[in-house]
């Protein structure tokens, strides 16, 4: 039933639409480019120079002459893996921190509630950006690992207050009374409870580890693969914006506000299940009430005025 609620939203089909492609992209890409396009992203076409788009490069060259779509479907591959990958470890993470302090509470608690507030307070991109300086030889798993460590820390204080209110409701009292185990409460009433909140997570931290890994690109800190940060770091240090060389670092923009706007559509799906006043019945009811209610107020406020002429009249 939450299923079809979800899916019956324009936004949430939308959002899983865009989604998914880039996720089929980010699969099938690299074998799509080498045996169907023929266009290797790395392979240089020394006839095609800087090219607009058009003809046998639909979204033109590079300076070096490499095919911007083949490098736009490749790197999708890497940006997707470093989104997933750090928000599956900041989730997993926001999870075990947040739910497991707002549960026991107690000092517990006081520990993973200071981890929390000091991971918080740490500049965390400037030390992302230190750190992967540091490590020889980075890869994207690196680079997703950085970016997910200090991803957490916000969603686990959110689920601790949602864990300390559904530790004392009714039914989590009862399961106690019945000799539940801690563990059992937990994933069988706690995290089922977190659902919607914990899907919103993800998206979010997702959404963020590929803007991360995009930035960290731009300033130089990359896998030695291709991705859309790579491609936009590429086109600033060959000066495409001054050159007006567009069709080189606007392909990947684009895909990294299309993959924000996915996720944002989906997250308002998934509040339309949590939040009953953002759904359309409750809407369009909220809608009714509020025109009704300005009527009433037009017409008190015209009997009011009526009866105030009325003892003007009679002075």
């Amino acid at each position: 039933m939450t299923t079809r609620r979800f899916l019956r939203s324009w936004r949430s089909r939308i959002g899983l639409a865009i989604l998914g492609l880039f996720i089929l992209v980010a699969i099938a890409g690299p074998p799509f480019v080498d045996h169907v396009l023929q266009m290797p992203a790395d392979a240089i076409d020394y006839n095609a120079l800087h090219r607009p788009p058009g003809g046998d490069h639909p979204l033109g060259t590079t300076n070096s002459g490499q095919d911007v779509l083949s490098q736009v479907i490749v790197g999708a591959r890497s940006s997707v893996a470093v989104g997933v990958t750090s928000a599956v470890l900041a989730t997993v993470l926001a999870i075990g921190v947040g739910v497991t302090g707002g549960f026991l509470g107690g000092r517990t608690d006081q520990l993973l509630t200071v981890l929390t507030n000091l991971f918080i307070t740490l500049p965390s991109f400037a030390l992302i950006l230190i750190v992967a300086g540091y490590v020889q030889g980075v890869t994207w798993v690196v680079v997703a690992f950085l970016i997910g460590i200090f991803e957490w820390p916000g969603g686990a204080r959110y689920l601790r207050s949602q864990t300390l209110s559904l530790r004392n409701r009714d039914f989590a009292v009862a399961m106690r009374a019945l000799g539940e185990t801690r563990i059992r409460l937990i994933f069988s009433e706690i995290l089922p409870h977190l659902t919607g909140i914990i899907s919103a997570m993800f998206l979010r931290a997702m959404v963020a580890g590929v803007m991360a890994e995009a930035g960290l690109a731009f300033l130089g800190i990359s896998a030695e693969t291709i991705s859309w940060g790579t491609m936009i770091e590429d086109s600033r240090d060959q000066s495409a914006i001054r050159l007006g060389y567009w069709w080189w670092y606007l392909p990947p923009g684009l895909c990294l506000a299309l993959i924000g706007t996915a996720t944002a559509l989906i997250n308002f799906g998934i509040d339309e299940i949590s939040n009953p006043r953002l759904q359309g019945k409750e809407r369009k009811l909220v809608r009714q009430f509020d025109k009704l209610r300005r009527k009433s107020f037009a017409a008190d406020r015209t009997t009011a005025e009526g009866r105030a002429a009325e003892k003007v009249a009679l002075r």
